[in-house]
């Protein structure tokens, strides 16, 4: 079977989920996958969710929405409100934990990876690299590539000019990865 996942990605505004949802499209662009890379830019007031989706496929993808996604990555509550739902039957997500209670998951249909993403930046020194432990966990839970595809894939999404800050996102990444093993 041909490798495949597509994700909705969401959080707050600032959370850095565009980047992430960058970051894994430009890694599964590294791996040789097919992608799409959505970003959601709704009407939201200021705090509401923002949101973004992927699809990574060894196959052509069909099309670039996500109706009932595969998988998950979730950074806040009113983005488990709104996504958890739509999570397909064995799906996978990644839940902040920092952020939202456990028992606001579903337990039965659907595997949850809890992960306390800011505590874990907080203990590498940046709380704002949450999202960068977010998709290190999601990487090792899904297997869809390893947490080394996006740390390869760093450089495709800061710039040169934050370079410096590299070593610490894949520190985070790794952090993420090793939350879920």
């Amino acid at each position: 079977m041909a490798r495949y996942m597509d994700a909705i990605i969401a959080g707050f505004g600032g959370q850095g989920v565009m980047l992430i949802g960058n970051l894994l499209a430009y890694a599964g662009m590294n791996e040789g996958l097919n992608v799409t890379y959505i970003p959601v830019y709704g009407p939201e007031m200021r705090g509401g969710t923002a949101n973004c989706t992927v699809v990574l496929s060894e196959e052509e993808i069909g099309s670039p929405i996500i109706h009932r996604p595969k998988s998950l990555i979730i950074m806040n509550r009113p983005s488990l409100d709104k996504f958890q739902s739509r999570l397909m039957d064995g799906g996978v997500q990644i839940i902040n934990s920092s952020l939202i209670d456990k028992d606001l998951a579903e337990k039965d249909r659907i595997k949850s990876y809890f992960v306390p993403c800011n505590e874990i930046a907080d203990e590498i020194g940046n709380t704002r690299m949450a999202n960068m432990v977010a998709i290190g966990a999601y990487l090792q839970a899904t297997g869809i590539m390893s947490p080394q595809a996006a740390i390869d894939a760093l450089s495709n999404v800061i710039s040169p000019h934050y370079a410096k800050l590299i070593p610490a996102n894949a520190k985070a990444i790794e952090a993420g990865a090793k939350s879920v093993a």
